[in-house]
């Protein structure tokens, strides 16, 4: 007979707290990208993790990989990326077999144009209501947590942009 670990009152006070608070701040993000700058949080985190590595480029599965997206999930968000001209494809040239995704320059402006109010809107709703102590066991407890579910170090990508 399987016995289950049933949530203390704490622990329940705690989910129930994680739950409002991550819904309520992933679709404030989702809300001011969408009115400001005309995409959804996704598509800016793929902009935002092609800012950030060599010549703006990724293979679409080490994208797909760090962004935690299916690959379907993610040729879908780069099609329409590439429809608004923020990022192209091209073979890959080390073994012709994938493909690279790649930031172009106008996909470089309209992220500069987008971070501004972005990083307002994670500021306003999320570090200013903590404490620094707090912001130090925020990143301790998402970290333990995205280890525990082999999230591994998806971010940055460090030595995995190739």
């Amino acid at each position: 007979m399987v016995h289950t670990r049933w949530l203390d009152d704490e622990e329940q006070h705690a989910w129930r707290a994680f739950l409002a608070a991550n819904k309520l701040l992933m679709d404030r993000l989702d809300r001011q990208l969408q009115n400001e700058a005309g995409i959804p949080h996704t598509y800016y985190e793929i902009l935002v993790r092609l800012s950030e590595v060599p010549d703006r480029a990724l293979r679409m599965s080490v994208l797909a990989t760090s962004s935690m997206s299916s690959r379907s999930r993610l040729s879908h968000a780069v099609s329409r990326l590439e429809e608004a001209g923020w990022v192209r494809r091209r073979e890959c040239t080390e073994d012709r077999r994938g493909a690279v995704c790649e930031l172009t320059d106008a996909g470089f402006e309209a992220l500069k144009a987008a971070a501004p109010g972005h990083v307002d809107t994670v500021r306003t709703y999320l570090f200013d209501q903590l404490t620094r102590e707090q912001v130090h066991q925020l990143r301790a407890i998402s970290e333990a947590v995205a280890k525990g579910l082999g999230g591994g170090d998806t971010w940055p990508l460090g030595d995995n942009v190739s």
